[in-house]
């Protein structure tokens, strides 16, 4: 897989996990940085913020399985339980402690999944446009893309998915370059690596009997024990996803949160707003040390 030279100047790493290989990647060190992303993206939507942290803190970024530069198996059980599964091996592997939580995305269940498990680890968060609870709310397009036959014709076929993310989830156009867009769309060049992108849209719980909804409840019935940590929330105001219905949602959960909503920017608001989320987080983190 290429990536246009200078935009993920990373090294690799990788876990193997059963017979597959698990990617991450882990620059800097001290205190640790752990951003889990979403779908379709992958470590390479964090590339701004390792490059603006690695100085100071061990940026860890995982790939999920099927994602990024980790392996696409044909056959795995693509659930959030899986998920959060190999998660919680990476940071036993890596003997991650005091650990800030970066999330955006699938990321935030995947993320809070493992800190409900382990809630001692975790000691701020950073989050991202994302959710970490049940919701009725689903725009057509990703109801579409729940359709059988024809979300697997749109989104492994065409590529729909993840095409459709580099023009909507990014609202500041001049970001999304054409290097940009080839470093996001790289790891799905094909309808075999595009597996994951349409596992992660049918796990989305949206009845009881959906696999991952007793996780996803689980989830939100212990957020609460969170609530007292220091909490940072960078919202892009422009997504149609993700939109401030579920700010508002984390809001009340943590009602102390530092929240920064950025009207100009859309779902991938790390994208759209690097350059202003950088220093809002060196602040948080300045106001908050552990």
């Amino acid at each position: 897989m290429v990536i246009e030279e200078g935009l993920y100047p990373f090294v690799s790493h990788s876990l193997k996990l059963d017979s597959h290989q698990y990617h991450y990647l882990d620059e800097g060190q001290g205190q640790p940085l752990l951003m889990i992303h979403g779908n379709p993206t992958w470590s390479f939507y964090y590339r701004n913020l390792v490059l603006g942290f690695r100085d100071s803190y061990r940026c860890v970024v995982p790939d999920h399985m099927g994602m990024g530069k980790s392996d696409k198996p044909q056959n795995y059980p693509y659930t959030l339980s899986q998920h959060i599964d190999n998660l919680e091996a990476l940071v036993e592997k890596l003997g991650l402690n005091d650990i800030t939580l970066v999330l955006h995305d699938w990321g935030g269940a995947i993320g809070m999944g493992y800190a409900v498990r382990h809630p001692k680890k975790i000691k701020r968060l950073v989050l991202f446009n994302t959710a970490a609870f049940l919701s009725n709310h689903i725009p057509i397009r990703l109801k579409i893309c729940r359709v059988p036959g024809v979300g697997a014709l749109a989104i492994r076929g065409f590529n729909a998915f993840a095409l459709a993310a580099t023009s909507m989830a990014c609202k500041n156009k001049e970001r999304m370059t054409d290097n940009v867009k080839k470093g996001y769309l790289s790891p799905y060049n094909n309808y075999a690596n595009r597996i994951a992108n349409l596992r992660f849209v049918q796990d989305i719980p949206m009845s009881p009997d959906a696999p991952s909804y007793s996780v996803i409840k689980n989830i939100e019935e212990n957020l609460d024990q969170f609530a007292s940590l220091p909490i940072m929330i960078a919202w892009g105001a422009k997504d149609f996803v993700f939109n401030d219905r579920f700010l508002k949602r984390w809001q009340e959960i943590f009602p102390n949160a530092e929240v920064h909503r950025v009207q100009e920017a859309g779902h991938y608001v790390v994208e759209d707003a690097h350059e202003r989320i950088i220093p809002w987080m060196q602040e948080f983190f300045q106001k908050n040390p552990l």
